[in-house]
This record gives structure tokens, sequence and C-alpha cells, in this order.
């Protein structure tokens, strides 16, 4: 299993505080089934700002302490971006790290409750650059649930979507836990990842996503899911779905 967005990284940003907690967390993935992760550390998003240097050379720290406690997990360095107004200047001066090293996907985030005017042309760069963005969790921001077709039209611009795990079991409460779900029937999801912090509820939740997204949709989905972050973390090309529009009714559930 392939975690693609988690804050283990200790002292850099929200999650981790330390290597031992750290640790604790790097085990807590193993328990969970995770044999690989990509270590996400928030960037540009007006409160954090770690350089890419920076995050491989830590990274590659904390795999010696991995390996030196015998933890069996394999961290790659990487980041989640913050759309923002100099990112393509970031992108210019190499400041950028990607899910994969080829430098194909971005792991981009929103601001929690919006979508900046700016996005679409964003996006246009980004694209015209060879970058293939990946929404990360779409379904905890407040603009998205209330217009779910901006996602939609983000996917049409050949954008991919990252929903958190335990956004899709509850941990987030049932709104969300419903547009999880919402957006998975309707094709718009890709991948799972864990965003694990050293948070309260914050946890690891995917194998038990995993199970869930079977019971609920089959063997297929989750052989897919998992096949897109191994995709993704080569740089390979994804399994693209056939998406349709959240219907706006089914919010009237809430």
């Amino acid at each position: 299993m392939i975690d693609l967005h988690c804050h283990l990284l200790p002292g850099v940003d929200d999650g981790s505080k330390s290597m031992d907690i750290s640790l604790k967390l790097a085990n807590d993935a193993v328990r969970d089934g995770i044999d690989y992760a990509l270590l996400t550390p928030h960037h540009m998003n007006g409160v954090y700002l770690i350089n890419n240097k920076a995050v491989i050379q830590q990274t590659q720290e904390f795999q010696v302490e991995l390996d030196r406690h015998k933890i069996s997990l394999k961290v790659f360095p990487g980041q989640e971006v913050r759309i923002n107004g100099d990112l393509l200047t970031a992108l210019d001066q190499d400041d950028i790290l990607f899910a994969d090293e080829g430098g194909r996907y971005l792991m981009l985030e929103f601001p929690d409750d919006d979508v900046p005017s700016y996005t679409s042309t964003m996006i246009y760069e980004l694209m015209q650059r060879g970058i293939i963005p990946i929404i990360v969790h779409p379904e905890r921001n407040a603009k998205i649930m209330k217009q779910p077709d901006i996602l939609y039209d983000l996917l049409n611009k050949g954008c991919l979507s990252q929903i958190t795990a335990g956004s899709y079991v509850g941990i987030f409460g049932h709104k969300v836990q419903k547009f999880s779900k919402q957006l998975i029937q309707t094709g718009q999801a890709y991948v799972f990842a864990s965003d694990a912090h050293d948070l309260p509820n914050r946890s690891y939740e995917m194998s038990n996503a995993f199970e869930k997204l079977e019971n609920q949709f089959g063997i297929e989905y989750v052989s897919q899911f998992n096949e897109n972050a191994k995709r993704i973390i080569n740089g390979d090309n994804i399994i693209l779905n056939n998406f349709s529009k959240v219907r706006m009714h089914w919010f009237k559930l809430f």
C-alpha cells in the first residue's frame, strides 16, 4: 500500500513535532498496511515554507532512523503545495517537489474554504508545463462542497483528485463522509491517502477505507485506487475515470 500524502517529517509543519512522534506515526502506518509513504509537508501556504532540498535531506535522515528502528516503511520526499500567485516562480526556481521524480504529478492544496478565482488560469499554466495537479482532499473544501461542479470542471481540465481515507470512513463528520462517497460514486476520486498528522482523529484509516470501498463499490475499485497510487509515484499514466457530476439535490439529504 502506498500513502501519497502524510505529515511525518518531524518539526517542519503541523504534523509530527519530534522524531519520536514521527517514528510512532511510522509504526502506525506499517500496522495499517502501508509499505511506502510520500512525505508531504505543507509548502507556501502562508504559514509554512520549507525548501525542497531541506525536505530531501530530512527525508533521507528519517529513513536512516526508520531503518535503525527496524520500521519497514520506505519514505520519499514530497510537498503539499498550496495554490498561490508565486507557484510558477517557485517552479522556475526548482523549489517544488512532486509526487514522482519526473516532475509530472503535483500534490496541490486549496484553502480550506475557498478555491481562488485564478485557479483555472493556474491549472492551464501548470498543464502547459506538463504538470498534472492532484487536488488534495477536495471533499473537505467548503466551497467545493457547496459548488461541486468546481471539482468536476477541474477534472475535465485534466486534474486528478485525492480523497482522505479518514473522510470516507467518517472521521470528519457525516457531511464530509457523504460527499466523499458521492465523489467516488461519480468517478471523481482517483486515490486514497492518509493525510496523517500528530493531531486528534488524524491517524491512519487506509485499511478501513479500502475495506469500506470494497464493500460499497467492489474489489475493482480497490485495485484501481492502489494501482493509481503506484503509477503516480512512478510518474506513469494513471487509469482515468469516466466521471459525472454530483447531483445537487443529494446535498439536501445532509
